[in-house]
């Protein structure tokens, strides 16, 4: 799903980038989803600023994933004191994945690649 709403968001911006109209009228509400997905787009954008400049859509829209994923880490770490002292103190270890809703296959991406410095600072990526 996430994937796809990626994909979407992408497609999106690609059409945004060429002047064309990118808001259907059965889309001026905004849903719950349009909501959660509106900060992908940064996320988008770091993505594929991380991979080599011919990358396809969908290399964009699985990294993507990806960089979600740690940038929630992130945020997790940066902003919850209880979770970050355990995770500094040893106590806790913090792994990121992501869980493919057509295979069911769990990819484990894990520790956030900053965490010592997420760790350290508080808000050292500014999540």
């Amino acid at each position: 799903a996430m994937m796809g709403a990626t994909q979407t968001m992408l497609g999106a911006q690609k059409a945004a980038e060429n002047g064309e109209s990118v808001k259907p009228a059965a889309l001026e509400q905004k849903t719950t989803l349009e909501k959660l997905l509106h900060g992908l787009g940064t996320v988008a954008k770091q993505a594929q600023n991380e991979l080599n400049p011919g990358a396809t859509a969908d290399q964009i829209a699985a990294h993507t994933v990806n960089v979600n994923v740690f940038s929630g880490m992130a945020r997790l770490l940066s902003y919850s004191d209880i979770i970050r002292e355990k995770v500094k103190s040893g106590e806790v270890q913090l792994h990121g994945a992501v869980y493919d809703i057509v295979t069911g296959k769990v990819k484990f991406l894990g520790q956030h690649p900053l965490q010592a410095a997420l760790v350290t600072d508080s808000k050292a990526l500014g999540a």
